[in-house]
């Protein structure tokens, strides 16, 4: 029994080994939000990939957001906080709530969980060296522009400090806060800020966890975990007209990944963040988790997957925002 064990560890081992080779020095960021930041051994399994994957020879980067700590505060301290198109209204004073959770809290929690195995992780802020500069957005009702407050769009990602800690053998953990030309601070999606920097570092892969399998083909709401068919893979293209079929939350993560790939990020993923070591199947493992975004003429990749599955035109996602 302990030998058909430890051959099943080396064989999956061995199934890592031309992954390992064909990542090794490349740059992953990784957006990490939902359920695999609120429940504690999720989180802390996320810390152990994360650290695994610098101990692999690639260079992690982490970009978190931090909606249901938001929530939380903002409802202890009685501010209100409402939604207009799938973006939070961000008052100046809902604004002060969000950099302190995003900046003073939720950044030192993953900070601390990754650090527990070596001084690897350090926090920044999209504000720190500018790394972020964003202007005002406004969401569009019914066709008509509405002011949301001080909710931020990036026209401008300075990578340079994040490259010197990556050079430096560091793990960049960053906030989702951005500043303005004027020092305006922003509260930024961090799905959006991720694939610009996965865009401005040049990575090889972004992966946006989520609170889903990936997307799913002929969704049925009714149906339980592993019943809905996942879609393994589907081009750039493919993903740009079922946009207007996604449900409000999911959009911004499937438009992350369409900016990422469309930006020369070779590949894009959205996984599920409650699968403890989701980014490790997804990275070393033959089949991978989740679905994959490629380019319409996609570049030589190192280690390209098998496509296992044909897309149809009715694939559906749900999800959320946060």
């Amino acid at each position: 029994m302990r030998r058909a064990e430890a051959l099943k560890k080396a064989a999956t081992l061995i199934e890592a080994l031309p992954w390992l080779a064909g990542f090794h020095g490349a740059t992953v960021v990784i957006k990490y939000g939902g359920n695999a930041m609120t429940e504690e051994h999720l989180r802390e399994k996320f810390a152990e990939d994360v650290v695994f994957l610098r101990y692999a020879g690639l260079r992690p980067v982490v970009v978190h957001g931090g909606g249901p700590q938001i929530n939380t505060q903002l409802d202890r301290l009685g501010i209100e906080s409402t939604f207009t198109a799938g973006l939070r209204v961000t008052t100046p004073e809902a604004m002060q709530v969000v950099r302190m959770v995003l900046v003073g809290q939720v950044n030192r929690d993953v900070v601390g969980l990754i650090n527990r195995h070596g001084p690897f992780a350090i926090g920044m802020s999209g504000e720190d060296a500018h790394l972020f500069t964003a202007v005002r957005k406004h969401a569009v009702v019914d066709g008509v522009s509405v002011d949301i407050g001080q909710v931020g769009e990036i026209v401008n990602v300075e990578a340079g400090a994040v490259r010197a800690l990556l050079d430096d053998g560091r793990i960049p953990v960053i906030s989702s806060v951005a500043r303005s030309d004027d020092g305006t601070v922003y509260n930024v999606n961090a799905d959006t800020a991720a694939a610009a920097l996965a865009v401005a570092l040049q990575a090889s892969k972004l992966i946006v966890l989520t609170d889903v399998e990936g997307l799913y083909r002929d969704w049925r709401p009714g149906a339980g975990d592993g019943e809905n068919e996942v879609v393994d893979r589907l081009s750039a293209t493919e993903l740009e007209k079922l946009l207007p079929t996604l449900s409000s939350g999911m959009v911004p993560k499937m438009e992350a990944c369409l900016t990422a790939v469309r930006g020369g990020v070779p590949q894009a993923h959205v996984l599920d963040g409650r699968v403890p070591h989701s980014v490790l199947l997804e990275i070393f493992t033959d089949e991978g988790v989740g679905t994959m975004v490629l380019p319409d003429a996609p570049r030589a990749v190192a280690v390209p997957k098998p496509v296992t599955r044909r897309l149809t035109a009715t694939a559906q996602l749900k999800g959320n925002d946060e």
